[in-house]
């Protein structure tokens, strides 16, 4: 049977509830007020880890973890929504170093492939035949090929900007737009799926220039850094997600070396190193350093900075210094 679903409360039952659980509420009218602004479902994620921690065996004798409603002693609602703001800043952060190698990138590939043809991201022999060539065997996509399958969205987000004014001119004037303007439309996955679907040649000329190993290499760093960006774009809780599409570790100095590349830290990391080549002059990492050193203090200990993923000694790195 399907269970009943859980009814509607109001924030003051939702903060008595949380009264009940063990969560201090050291002022009740503003806990109400961020319950009222932020909501009790987003903030459940801040307050997770600091609920009790079960572990069992099951019948084979595995470990079984399971979370319990009961907070763990001196746990603060204040402190939960000190993570809620640490995490804010920390996406912030993301995007703003994201936003400069997402345009830094456009020019790079628009720059390269442009001179082998100005409407190269729809000429699939400047592509890699992988992409551009071979068809897909299963799913909705069978027997489309990968490159197809990019100008499908390549034209659904023109349509959407057929209206902005460079736009508007380049196809009246000239019916398709050149790549150094199409860029303009894609977002960041747009252009990590080209990146990834370009000539291996290609590929490792603009991966040289930002100390990847490949191009390949690079492909799975701007794959990685799409998904940090959509987390960061959509609000969604970043500062301990488990990263799902993983780049291989770097093996450049024994930091690297210690890193999980699991957790967010490892992108950030990445983040800085190709900063490090677009922005040598930013103070973005200075930013980050601060923000790492204003992370939420907690009565319970529940929450450290080694569930971002941080390292021990870290700021003596010189990729950070």
């Amino acid at each position: 049977m399907t269970p009943a679903a859980k009814p509607w409360k109001s924030f003051e039952e939702q903060l008595a509830i949380l009264v009940e659980r063990g969560l201090q509420v050291d002022d009740r009218e503003a806990a109400l007020s961020y319950l009222a602004r932020i909501g009790y479902y987003r903030l459940s994620g801040y307050w997770y880890p600091f609920r009790q921690l079960e572990i069992s065996q099951d019948d084979d004798g595995r470990l079984v973890k399971r979370r319990l409603n009961a907070f763990v002693a001196d746990s603060h609602f204040r402190e939960v929504v000190d993570l809620y703001v640490f995490d804010k800043k920390l996406r912030l952060l993301a995007l703003d170093a994201l936003e400069r190698i997402e345009m830094a990138l456009r020019v790079d590939i628009a720059h390269l492939l442009g001179e082998q043809d100005i409407h190269a991201h729809e000429n699939p022999q400047c592509l890699h035949g992988h992409f551009s060539k071979q068809l897909l065997k299963k799913g909705k996509a069978k027997d489309k090929t990968q490159h197809q399958l990019w100008l499908e969205k390549y034209h659904q987000h023109l349509h959407r900007a057929r209206r902005e004014p460079f736009v508007a001119h380049y196809l009246s004037k000239y019916g398709r737009l050149p790549i150094w303007v199409a860029v303009e439309v894609w977002d960041f996955g747009m252009m990590s799926k080209l990146y990834a679907g370009m000539k291996q040649p290609d590929q490792d000329r603009i991966a040289a220039k930002y100390g990847a190993t490949s191009g390949r290499a690079l492909a799975e760093w701007l794959r990685s850094l799409n998904f940090i960006r959509n987390v960061s774009a959509h609000h969604s809780r970043l500062w301990n997600i488990n990263v799902l599409e993983r780049s291989a570790p770097l093996a450049d100095d024994a930091y690297w070396q210690t890193l999980n590349n699991a957790r967010p830290f490892f992108y950030f990391c990445l983040m800085q190193k190709l900063m490090r080549i677009i922005c040598p002059n930013s103070r973005w990492h200075q930013r980050f350093r601060k923000l790492m050193a204003d992370f939420p203090q907690t009565a319970s200990g529940a929450v450290t900075l080694r569930d971002v993923g941080v390292i021990d000694d870290w700021q003596a790195w010189a990729l950070w210094r």
